[in-house]
């Protein structure tokens, strides 16, 4: 049985979260390794819409284990309002979610941080959503976080707590200007809810592995994207946290030998929300087309996405970094309408050619894409499940990229729905995935 990572190849919203709830029937476990609820993981299955944040995708499958992984940040509040969601739907919550006991927390001063913080940069904002995700981070690396597990021992919680809020109204009212924070407040408030979540907290990474050498399959979920990556991504203009397929690991606690396959998720364009560069952004109408047409508003934020040309650099440098075995391109259904259709193969800069993805901020501020056309199909791809069905001029488009990346073309979307997927027959499907769990394959080899 294969343990496979789904990463994001661009800046985030691939549609990660509709490529792991059609994934999900393959596998035992979905373990989300990374991020807070800044993530917005939307799965529509019939005429119900799902946004998740912190909960992975394979929760709306009955009977999977769905694991957040120790490199998750967790608000308590934001967690039970998502549980809350997915009870009132219907959904089993309870013995398929698992919390790491590891897990470090958000507190409402570590929002009020990151407000401070963002509205001190001005004109340099980063473009948080301000939901304390990066503050957390900050307090884990400083190793003065809190944990869950901390929360079992309330004389432990309270000292560590008070600690930490100290510092951190030293610095609201000091270089901020901000009211402080009232730990006792906050400390009663975390310890009545703590015994909400207790019942899904355990040690999930002896979870994982136990699974593992029992012959189950596990599907790693990653949140944002692998230009969001603390470390790989257009910084500073990141998130906290590693989104690489690298993160998958240490924010589980599984050892890389036990890692089968990657597969990236790329849109058959590109977007990306707030602020930092953005070399094939269209500032116009096609821009706004893409905008409309893709529904391209953020899932947490509602912040709308800026919309530009499929990147081959972006999707090469995620390639790299990720080790990608496979891609799945969604919203190709986005392009239909398009007379033409642009696909950026290098970067213009200072009079020379860049074929690789910059790493200095500067330079990706200043490139212009060099682009190759290809003539738009101009047909409805919307819900098409079988790759012979697709229109001749849409196969080129989904060739070309495939073979500009040098790697297949496994999975197509074709609409928001979950059946509303294109399995391609190549052979990371056929090795992984073919005739398993009575879901046919559908079409042929790009």
């Amino acid at each position: 049985m294969a343990n496979i990572i789904i990463v994001g190849m661009q800046w985030g919203d691939e549609g990660k979260g509709k490529i792991v709830d059609y994934l999900t029937d393959f596998f035992d476990v979905i373990a989300r390794y990374q991020g807070g609820h800044n993530a917005g993981h939307t799965v529509n299955i019939g005429e119900k819409k799902f946004i998740l944040h912190l909960i992975p995708s394979g929760i709306l499958h009955p009977g999977k284990a769905c694991i957040i992984g120790n490199g998750v940040v967790i608000d308590p509040e934001a967690l039970l309002d998502e549980i809350k969601v997915l009870r009132q739907a219907g959904v089993k919550v309870e013995g398929n979610l698992f919390i790491s006991s590891r897990c470090h927390l958000i507190f409402p001063h570590y929002r009020q941080l990151e407000k401070g913080s963002e509205e001190s940069r001005g004109e340099h904002k980063i473009g948080t959503t301000c939901r304390g995700i990066g503050p957390s981070y900050q307090t884990k690396m400083a190793r003065s976080g809190i944990r869950l597990i901390d929360m079992e021992n309330p004389s432990l919680f309270r000292e560590k707590l008070f600690r930490n809020i100290s510092e951190a109204n030293s610095l609201l009212e000091s270089l901020y200007h901000l009211d402080p924070i009232d730990a006792e407040e906050i400390c009663q408030k975390y310890l009545s809810l703590y015994p909400l979540i207790k019942g899904f907290v355990i040690d999930t990474s002896l979870f994982i592995n136990n699974a593992m050498a029992q012959g189950k399959s596990v599907l790693f979920e990653g949140a944002q994207g692998t230009n969001l990556d603390i470390d790989h991504g257009t910084y500073p203009y990141v998130t906290s946290s590693n989104a690489v397929a690298g993160g998958a690991c240490t924010g589980v606690g599984v050892g890389p030998t036990r890692i089968d396959g990657v597969i990236g998720v790329s849109k058959c364009y590109t977007t990306r929300v707030g602020r930092g560069p953005f070399p094939t952004e269209l500032v116009n109408k096609e821009g706004k087309l893409l905008q409309e047409r893709g529904c391209e508003y953020g899932s947490t934020t509602g912040r709308p996405r800026r919309c530009g040309w499929f990147d081959a650099l972006v999707a090469r440098y995620s390639i790299r970094v990720n080790n990608l075995d496979s891609i799945a391109l969604t919203k190709l259904d986005v392009l239909d309408t398009l007379e033409e259709i642009k696909v950026c193969t290098a970067y213009r800069y200072k009079g020379g050619i860049i074929k690789e993805f910059p790493s200095e901020e500067w330079v990706l501020e200043e490139v212009t894409p060099q682009c190759r056309t290809l003539k738009g199909w101009q047909r409805s791809t919307l819900g098409i499940t079988d790759y012979d069905d697709l229109p001749q001029l849409a196969k080129d488009y989904l060739k070309f990229i495939s073979d500009l990346l040098e790697k297949e073309v496994s999975i197509i979307s074709t609409g928001a729905e979950r059946e509303e997927t294109i399995l391609v027959d190549t052979p990371f499907i056929n090795k992984w995935f073919k005739d398993k769990r009575g879901i046919s394959r559908q079409g042929r080899e790009t």
